[in-house]
């Protein structure tokens, strides 16, 4: 028999999961469904990623005001959630370090648009290479950014528990369920589910991630843009190196204007540390494996030489830093050199172990331009969101309750339920502090 519902939401990642949290909380009249092909939730980006909760320093807060609100009240929604749950939530700290003069320069845009975004002088601090010294020996720079408001969580862990919340509200998670068909006909969505099974829904919100793009696409949607997907790949370091510093440690990115993130040292939250990632080019969402590759290249290098993507992969600069971040892959010194002119005390022969890889997607305009911030587009009877990276699973929780609030504007819900209780929070409150 094929299944009805009033909303369903493809893609069982963080975000996807997070608006079935507080959808399930202020509408426990509708039937909800979530759809996602892996098996569990969170099996993708959501659980393969560095697992910090980051801070606001890196946004723009004129430009990407919406993210930067939602990092900073992500962590403490993060710490409050976490001491409910019971769950790992570790205040370890970030710290930004810079090699010359461009990059101090670029520090201190990041203090100012720290303190803009809500860090006080308590949680933010500009530190000249002596002073480092003296709280991390190891750690050699000109200067570095001290960010004391940044943590280590797990973030598989945290969508699983918000996953087992929203199924107690009656939410239905529809696991190995792959999306193969789209179909909207008179007032409701027909979506078919591995070829074969299918269900129905009065409104549909694409949180698909790495595929929200393709998902768009299949209804008509963003046909503008295309997307770019990257690999990220990390490296575990030796147990001896655990306690080489107090924090996760990052570099002032060279190419800013590019997805790509020089290998940071990464303090999990279990303590171990990592090298990564970085960002080799693939051709699927989930370009893991090398025959995945082979077979979406075809597909994929033709979907990108016809949109604005063709402008992209022809440009020289690009082209250059795509088979640098190749290179560190196939060789485990390149990356992890990368690291060592930080930590000149790292050893890269006593690397042997590769950590988990996870797969970012970036989406592209017409232009051939890296769209900088999340794209949401509203059309009848669905929502759609793309490009939504880093800071994501920082900024879920608030960013999951801005769209539902969005949702109710549109009348798609009832107003009077706004000050629901939402488990450790007020659902009207979380709006408030956003104040957009």
């Amino acid at each position: 028999m094929t299944q009805n519902f009033d909303i369903v939401i493809i893609g069982g990642g963080i975000l996807g999961t997070s608006i079935s949290y507080f959808l399930s909380f202020l509408n426990e009249s509708k039937k909800i469904a979530v759809i996602e092909q892996a098996h569990g939730v969170a099996f993708h980006t959501s659980g393969r990623n560095t697992g910090k909760v980051h801070a606001p320093y890196l946004y723009n807060p004129e430009k990407k005001k919406l993210f930067a609100k939602s990092a900073f009240h992500g962590y403490e929604m993060w710490e409050k959630y976490a001491n409910k749950k019971e769950l790992p939530f570790k205040k370890d700290g970030v710290i930004e370090v810079a090699s010359d003069e461009r990059g101090i320069k670029v520090l201190e845009k990041y203090l100012k648009w720290g303190k803009q975004n809500g860090l006080n002088e308590n949680e933010i601090k500009l530190m000249s290479d002596d002073e480092l010294g003296k709280i991390e020996p190891e750690i050699k720079c000109k200067a570095a950014l001290y960010v004391y408001r940044d943590a280590s969580a797990d973030y598989f862990a945290f969508t699983n528990s918000l996953m087992r919340d929203s199924q107690k509200n009656g939410t239905k998670f529809l696991l190995n369920a792959r999306v193969t068909n789209i179909k909207k006909e008179n007032d409701t969505w027909t979506i078919t589910l591995n070829g074969e099974n299918k269900i129905n829904t009065k409104y549909l919100i694409n949180a698909a991630g790495g595929e929200a793009i393709d998902i768009a696409h299949e209804i008509g949607i963003a046909t503008k843009f295309t997307d770019v997907h990257f690999r990220g790949e990390y490296w575990k370091a030796p147990s001896e190196y655990n306690n080489l510093t107090k924090s996760s440690v990052y570099s002032v990115p060279e190419f800013p204007e590019y997805p790509f993130l020089d290998p940071h040292w990464i303090i999990r939250v279990d303590g171990s540390c990592e090298i990564g990632p970085n960002a080799v080019p693939v051709f699927s969402p989930h370009g893991y494996s090398k025959s995945e590759n082979i077979k979406e290249f075809i597909p994929k290098m033709l979907e990108m030489l016809g949109s604005g993507a063709r402008k992209t992969i022809f440009d020289k600069q690009f082209q250059e830093i795509a088979i640098s971040e190749i290179h560190s892959s196939m060789s485990k010194s390149v990356m992890i050199d990368r690291v060592k002119k930080f930590l000149p005390k790292i050893d890269a022969d006593k690397f042997t172990q590769k950590g988990t890889a996870g797969i970012r997607s970036s989406v592209i305009d017409e232009n051939g331009k890296f769209v900088p911030d999340v794209i949401l587009i509203d059309d009848v009877m669905s929502l759609h969101i793309l490009n939504y990276n880093s800071p994501g699973a920082t900024g879920a929780l608030p960013f999951s309750a801005y769209i539902v609030n969005h949702l109710n504007k549109t009348g798609l819900f009832r107003s009077e339920e706004q000050d629901t209780q939402c488990g450790p929070w007020k659902f009207s409150e979380i709006i408030e502090k956003l104040d957009l």
